[in-house]
Parts: structure tokens; sequence; C-alpha cells
């Protein structure tokens, strides 16, 4: 139940953001094996002129993606193959063959299964459960 936030400047079209999110969607099943149908892509676009790198306007499209994990459940080979290939898919759909500016970032935040889920119960009740479920 992995959730992706990805902050982009400058201003996209709606179906840049239906391929973003499709393109993330995928790159996270496939990178981190996560369920595509529980995974949330939120896109938020931020005016360029609100976006600034050392203190300077941004002069190439930019990005900042943060995704949200259960703690312990990917390898640190998984992040960091997924922080790649999510970054090169940033690039080939925002940068138009001129790239991001340097200070684009994607960030994996790990969570304790205690402390998220969704439907109404956590990721550590989830766990509980479907170990019950196959012990039975």
């Amino acid at each position: 139940m992995p959730t992706l936030h990805l902050k982009i400047s400058p201003l996209q079209n709606p179906s840049r953001y239906r391929a973003l999110a499709q393109a993330l969607t995928r790159i996270t099943h496939e990178q981190l094996g996560k369920r595509a149908d529980v995974t949330v892509v939120v896109i938020d676009d931020v005016p360029a002129a609100r976006w600034h790198v050392g203190g300077t306007d941004v002069q190439l499209p930019t990005a900042l993606l943060e995704i949200s994990i259960t703690q312990g459940t990917n390898t640190a080979e998984q992040k960091a193959a997924f922080i790649a290939t999510a970054y090169a898919e940033l690039a080939a759909q925002l940068g138009g063959g001129h790239g991001l500016e340097p200070a684009s970032y994607v960030l994996v935040r790990e969570a304790p299964a205690g402390d998220w889920g969704y439907g109404g119960h956590t990721q550590a009740a989830r766990r509980v459960a479907s170990v019950c479920m196959t012990a039975v």
C-alpha cells in the first residue's frame, strides 16, 4: 500500500498526470513488488516562481518524489533500483530531452507497520491476519 507524492514544476496537462501516475505505479510494482491496486499517486503542481534551488529560480523542469512504504519490506538494492528507475522516468517525461534540474529528488520513506495502513487497518494488523489465515 505504498503512497507516492510527486511535486513537479512547471505545470503539466491532465494526460501527463495520468501517464506519470501509471508509470510510477508500474515502477513501484516492478522494483519494490508492491500491489498496483492499492498504490496511491498524488501529484501536486508547484508554479516555477515558487520553486528555488540554492536560492535561485529553477531553469529546468524539476521534481520531488516521496514514496512511503512499510519498514523492512524492501532491501537497500530494491530501493536504490526504484530511485534510479523513478528518476529516469521523471526525467524522460518531464525533461523533454533536456533533463531535470540537478536538485530533483526521489525519497523513500519507511514507516513502521503499526503506524499506518488503509481501509481502517494497520499494516501490522494485516500481517497478523494473513499469518493467521495461512496457519488455518
